[in-house]
């Protein structure tokens, strides 16, 4: 298995699987959690337009803020679906939704099968979560943006990811 890192609160962390990047197909080897349980293969997710998030929890104050405006964000972009990926529970990423309002933006579990995580290199074992990631796919399941954030506690790039989101339109 290859590897690459990123930064976490300062200190190099090593992340599980390989880097993607521009131009790689989508991973769909894997299978996550809905909010109600059920489970969502990753060939369920193919062939539509999508932007894939991952962090480490949305119960922290970076998470909050990214997830709250690619909520806001995703009016500008209807036709790209958005899934946000966490090893949190589904019951607390329900909750999480419920609380702040989230209604565009999907999200869903790896806390079982944990496939996803080294299926697009976010999982950090050291940590046992993600780092923070943003991935825009095409609808022939083709990568069109990546960004491993370089420090988990920093916000994504939002200009580029939407600039290349806007751009399946």
């Amino acid at each position: 298995m290859s590897h690459h890192s990123i930064l976490w609160k300062g200190n190099p962390t090593e992340l599980a699987g390989a880097e993607l990047k521009v131009g790689d197909k989508a991973p769909a080897n894997f299978t996550v959690t809905a909010n109600d349980m059920s489970a969502v293969k990753g060939v369920d997710l193919a062939g539509k337009a999508r932007i894939i998030l991952t962090s480490p929890s949305l119960d922290t104050p970076v998470c909050d803020v990214e997830a709250r405006r690619f909520n806001t964000e995703a009016a500008q972009i209807p036709n790209v679906a958005i899934r946000f990926v966490t090893v949190d529970l589904p019951f607390a990423q329900k909750r999480w939704c419920g609380a702040a309002g989230v209604d565009k933006v999907t999200t869903l579990s790896d806390y079982k099968e944990r496939a996803f995580g080294p299926a697009y290199g976010v999982f950090a074992p050291s940590k046992g979560l993600f780092c923070r990631a943003v991935f825009v796919i095409d609808k022939t399941d083709t990568i069109r943006h990546v960004e491993y954030v370089k420090e988990t506690t920093a916000e994504p790039n939002y200009a580029a990811c939407l600039e290349a989101a806007r751009s399946l339109q």
